[in-house]
């Protein structure tokens, strides 16, 4: 199958730069060409008209919590540490259908922001609860549950297995019944990583190793997840240095800052991508820079929950890879990624200045810089012969956009802009606006449904 996008801007995000009209061509799940004016060549199956829309790299959601989903809107006043503290009882009694449904919303929501690649940091497994199974420690197999809602939708995904071993008995922050024992956490790690990645091009599942957070879990865990995780060749996430609570926890128990405390872990590296980095020094800028680690940038929830800014300009300016987060929906309610755009300039500017983030780069942070993130950058990111073809075709044609003559520019600075087409793989997942892939309002009552449930 051939189809062919035409007439519309193109924003590669490649060296390529900018087409103000061009096309694009896609046969299977790959790029085959792309260039200014109208497509000349072999009859195609399908043509798009992209008259009045951008084309440009699907978004890469580099950090994100499906479960919550089901818990938006709680604890609106309050820091991490509180907000934590507050949805740890009831996340509790999370289970299989719950995960299901929320990752379903959750990612069909992104769907529709323009997301075509996501990650997931699930880190929650209640004990005591469901069946056993593998990857999970309770509550039904939660990993599990997550990746069924995202073949429901479609996207490209990332999920991360992740674990907490560090109980608030122990001077952790969460609830006892939330964490798992160190050599069960890792085993059925390494069952998820057998079961769910693939590691071949095009791959639409990838796992990833990511226990959750200094506050959260042992050294021993943190340093033997890193060993399993280049033992089996896949990613490393973890949450590092959101607030000044985590930096002051750090100091108090390792005698460190939170990077300082993960360098000494063997967490720093190509491999690795940092989940919020707010409260970085000069020094671990560098440090992470150095090391080719990536930073999840999460302006919306770090704004939501009074984290502070991350330093997205040094960091980008000492050439570590940053790529945007959603993150999960209970401290980001909002739930797009196509808006982080916009939030991420926005954020930028108030950190450094007007010029401290321009229109483009926000596009390379939300595509290729999440692309690097992932350690997919040959494979997604920015429009390129070869690629795969994985796009979003952004409708600007409308009153919120008109009056603004460069489209990227409208694009980040205006308001949402609907989509005239997501493609993941060449395969549409939105049309006009509309999900193809799961009914919207069947989502949104399944979501009800689960979030009464858990009140």
């Amino acid at each position: 199958m051939r189809t062919v996008i035409e007439g519309c801007a193109i924003a590669t995000v490649s060296a390529a730069g900018d087409y103000p009209d061009g096309h694009l061509v896609v046969e299977g799940d790959r790029i085959t060409a792309l260039g200014p004016g109208r497509y000349h060549g072999e009859p195609a199956d399908t043509y798009v008209d992209g008259q009045g829309c951008l084309l440009t790299p699907g978004l890469v959601n580099t950090h994100h919590h499906l479960y919550q989903w089901a818990t938006r809107g709680r604890a609106q006043q309050d820091d991490l540490f509180g907000w934590l503290t507050e949805l740890y009882p009831v996340w509790a009694r999370i289970d299989e259908e719950m995960v299901v449904a929320a990752s379903a919303a959750g990612l069909g929501w992104l769907a529709l922001s323009g997301c075509t690649t996501s990650t997931d940091h699930h880190y929650v497994f209640p004990r005591g609860r469901g069946s056993q199974a593998a990857g999970s420690s309770g509550a039904g197999d939660l990993l599990a549950a997550s990746i069924a809602g995202a073949e429901r939708i479609g996207l490209r995904f990332h999920p991360s297995r992740g674990s907490m071993d560090l109980g608030a008995s122990a001077g952790g922050l969460p609830p006892d019944e939330l964490v798992e024992d160190t050599e069960a956490a890792l085993v059925a790690t390494e069952e998820a990583i057998d079961r769910f990645h693939d590691p071949a091009p095009g791959a639409m599942v990838r796992v990833a190793v990511a226990p959750c957070s200094p506050f959260s879990v042992t050294p021993k865990l943190m340093s033997e997840a890193a060993e399993l995780a280049r033992r089996k060749g896949v990613r490393l996430h973890t949450h590092l240095a959101e607030t000044v609570e985590e930096d002051a926890y750090c100091q108090e128990r390792y005698g460190c800052t939170p990077a300082e405390y993960v360098d000494r872990l063997g967490w720093l590296g190509p491999d690795v991508w940092l989940a919020h980095c707010v409260h970085l020094d000069e020094g671990a800028v560098a440090r992470l820079a150095q090391t080719g680690t990536g930073v999840a940038h999460c302006p919306s929830s770090n704004a939501r929950l009074g984290a502070g800014i991350a330093p997205v300009r040094d960091l980008l300016d000492a050439g570590a890879p940053v790529g945007l987060g959603v993150d999960g929906a209970a401290s980001h309610e909002a739930g797009q990624l196509g808006a982080e755009l916009r939030q991420a300039l926005l954020a930028a500017r108030s950190r450094g200045g007007p010029a401290a983030l321009d229109a483009r780069e926000a596009l390379a942070l939300g595509t290729i810089g999440g692309a690097r993130c992932l350690g997919r950058a040959d494979e997604i990111g920015s429009l390129e012969v070869g690629k795969l073809a994985d796009l979003a075709l952004w409708r600007l044609d409308g009153l919120g956009h008109a009056g603004i003559a460069d489209p990227v520019a409208a694009l980040v600075f205006g308001p949402p802009a609907p989509l005239a087409r997501l493609l993941v793989g060449g395969r549409t997942i939105v049309a006009d606006g509309v999900l193809l892939t799961a009914d919207e309002q069947d989502l949104a009552r399944w979501l009800r449904t689960i979030a009464d449930r858990l009140r």
